[in-house]
């Protein structure tokens, strides 16, 4: 099956109880069993639940994946790949990453001994020196957040690979319509499934995909025992914002490939960064590794952070707003917003300014969202 009937149809076959089209909410916590040992496949929803289930089979074959797995947020699905590691092990990622992961591994899983390097994935001899003899994942966004940096899948992989090293993509900015990992190398690919899988701003979850049949038992053992889970309503959401992901992305790319190219061309805008741009540093490997551009821009304002500002506080149809990936166009500004948790020397050193501004460009019409940056940009 293509993509499209499999988004609709994949894990979400006809209720064999009462024939319903649509895959129920089961909406329960336990499930009575048939005698001590026998039950229908079920019998607490942290550990399974057949609206999950439905969700899970959905993810992995649209990642072209074996196995896949839901969890309450993108942080809780990052938190569980993460469980794989014990203490004293090592993580090379790459330095322009999303500020929530950034505050999880800093933050968080440093307490636990686990130590991380942050390189720049587009250069293999950095990622070469920063691995070392107790390295266990390298881990990677691409394009990246907030800059739109492209990685080279394959490449990375080949190095991961030589030296026995896991893989794991964060796949949220692409979504598996326009970017499958696994089919480039990788052994792991993480999503927000807040973002452009559910697609309508309403549900927050998370998903992980894997075709290793290993790793996905110790992740699937650490969802249960942690207990990170969606509830049934959450990945009935999802389920449904995953029917429209392909008609949804081809809106988003054709969109942001119009919008990016009226910033570029904008007297008032200093650089944009869209992987769809020719002028993109990685536009060759952009078309090599991806079926489309997706729906993230980003851009430098003229004038400095203060300019910035007065065009996200300027636009009418661009919400401003944390998150990504719905059918509404959103602004945001990434030094204090969504990257605000990594120090701001931290942010210069890769090139993430205080001008900076975000753009997740919806399905609106296209002329619309064009004239509405249009009037922000005159405020400055």
């Amino acid at each position: 099956m293509h993509f499209s009937t499999r988004a609709i149809h994949v894990g979400q076959e006809a209720d064999t109880a009462t024939g319903a089209t649509i895959v129920p909410i089961y909406q329960t916590s336990t499930y009575t069993q048939e005698e001590i040992g026998k039950n229908k496949g079920y019998d607490y929803s942290r550990a399974g639940n057949p609206t999950r289930t439905a969700l899970e089979k959905c993810l992995a074959s649209l990642e072209d994946g074996k196995f896949g797995l839901a969890f309450a947020s993108g942080c809780a699905a990052t938190t569980n790949v993460m469980s794989l590691l014990r203490s004293g092990d090592h993580v090379v990622a790459c330095d322009d990453l999303y500020g929530g992961t950034y505050r999880l591994f800093e933050q968080v899983l440093t307490r636990f001994g686990i130590t991380f390097t942050f390189v720049d994935m587009n250069n293999n001899d950095a990622i070469n020196n920063a691995i070392q003899s107790n390295t266990k994942m390298i881990w990677i966004e691409t394009p990246t957040n907030p800059l739109l940096k492209l990685c080279d899948i394959a490449e990375v992989s080949t190095i991961a690979k030589s030296k026995k090293i896991l893989l794991a993509v964060d796949n949220t900015f692409m979504s598996p319509y326009f970017q499958k990992p696994l089919n480039l190398g990788a052994d792991i690919v993480v999503h927000s499934t807040t973002k452009y899988i559910g697609g309508h701003s309403d549900v927050i979850g998370g998903g992980v995909i894997t075709s290793n049949e290993e790793l996905y038992l110790d992740m699937k053992f650490t969802q249960k025992s942690i207990g990170a889970v969606p509830g049934p309503f959450d990945c009935w959401l999802t389920l449904r914002g995953i029917k429209t992901l392909a008609i949804r992305m081809k809106e988003h790319n054709k969109n942001a490939i119009a919008v990016a190219n009226f910033l570029l061309n904008h007297p008032k805008i200093e650089k944009v960064n869209y992987p769809g741009l020719e002028s993109h540093p990685q536009y060759e490997l952009a078309k090599k590794q991806m079926t489309g551009f997706g729906g993230m821009i980003s851009f430098e304002v003229k004038g400095g952070l203060e300019s910035g500002k007065k065009v996200a506080t300027a636009t009418k149809l661009f919400a401003l707003a944390e998150s990504l990936g719905g059918v509404e166009s959103l602004i945001g500004h990434p030094a204090t917003m969504t990257h605000a948790a990594i120090p701001r020397e931290e942010r210069l050193k890769v090139g993430l300014k205080d001008s900076l501004l975000r753009l997740s460009v919806g399905i609106e019409d296209q002329e619309d969202l064009i004239n509405d940056l249009d009037q922000a940009l005159s405020n400055v």
